[in-house]
């Protein structure tokens, strides 16, 4: 069963990250499952040392194809008990892009974000700094 994932949703996300969701995705065969979350770890990061940002991104079922809900990068803030928080939320549900620094922002500096963030994303997927895992529901 092939994922089919709606790449036309917006924000607008590079064709590069959408790549990488359908190779992650080819061996998963959901057929009772409306929702597939992706969960991508660095097994090193932590607040003291760093590392790459956690990421999950949640996809939804929609009739004969899948579409994005949200891509969220966690990064530890504060100090001095620092916590997991949300660093970059990327909605497609409400069309926009959050960040921990500057809350909601443009459309313009949202899709800046996002091209910033893919590229880097994709990048270190590529040189195998994630585990990655998965849940259906």
């Amino acid at each position: 069963m092939t994922i089919q994932i709606d790449n036309t949703q917006t924000p607008k996300m590079p064709r590069a990250f959408y790549q990488l969701l359908e190779q992650q995705l080819q061996s998963l065969t959901p057929k009772e499952a409306n929702v597939i979350t992706l969960n991508f770890r660095d097994p090193d990061y932590s607040a003291e040392s760093g590392g790459y940002h956690p990421v999950e991104v949640r996809l939804e079922k929609q009739q004969d194809y899948w579409r994005l809900v949200y891509v969220t990068d966690l990064a530890y803030h504060g100090h001095p008990y620092p916590e997991l928080v949300k660093d970059i939320d990327i909605c497609f549900n409400s069309k926009q892009v959050y960040s921990v620094f500057s809350g909601w922002i443009s459309q313009q500096e949202g899709q800046e974000l996002i091209d910033l963030f893919s590229h880097n994303f994709v990048a270190y997927h590529q040189m195998g700094a994630y585990q990655i895992s998965h849940c259906l529901g």
